[in-house]
């Protein structure tokens, strides 16, 4: 009887401790996402997604064998999809990316290429809760290969040639005032 008070008291303590401590980083950082999240703000982050992960999906070998045709695929989708946060290069160098909380990585970086292609697959599929990365399954088949096909075009990223960045931009989505723009420029054009 004597142990199980103490152990309660045990997890009572430490759950207040946790809250104190929630409370305490709450008021400190204001919960912005202008804030820069700190060294170990980011490992416990890598930790606790790296957790999330089950052990089977982290298994997972990316059934879709590597082609020109499947990298040409998850380029368009990429450019398409994913750009907008993550950039063209995969640097996260971008207004939306920046803003988010913590900030898009850079998909070239170690952190993410080692990552396995099951990680990948399931992280693309299942999305990081309290991240801007938002869930893209699908869940059809066509949807699961067309992740698959992401993870090799992600394990691309840190190769990019000049030419394939360019082929992005072509595809990369246009913001709404820069088609506007055009529209009226051709109306102008057309005299009306």
């Amino acid at each position: 009887m004597f142990r199980l008070l103490k152990f309660l008291l045990f997890v009572v303590v430490v759950v207040l401790a946790g809250l104190a401590a929630a409370f305490v980083y709450a008021r400190n950082t204001g919960l912005s996402a202008r804030v820069t999240a700190g060294e170990l703000e980011t490992r416990i982050a890598r930790l606790v997604r790296s957790w999330a992960v089950p052990p089977a999906a982290r298994e997972r070998a990316n059934p879709v064998p590597r082609s020109a045709e499947v990298m040409r695929t998850g380029l368009e989708h990429y450019a398409d999809h994913c750009a907008s946060c993550h950039a063209n290069d995969g640097s996260g160098q971008t207004s939306l990316g920046q803003s988010l909380f913590p900030p898009a990585p850079d998909m070239r970086r170690e952190e993410t290429q080692q990552l396995t292609d099951g990680e990948l697959f399931h992280i693309i599929e299942h999305g990081v809760r309290f991240t801007g990365m938002p869930a893209w399954s699908t869940g059809t088949p066509e949807g699961e290969r067309a992740s698959w096909e992401l993870v090799h075009f992600i394990r691309h990223l840190p190769r990019l040639t000049p030419e394939e960045l360019e082929a992005m931009k072509a595809i990369n989505p246009r913001p709404p005032a820069e088609i506007r723009q055009e529209i009226e420029e051709e109306r102008f054009l057309q005299g009306f």
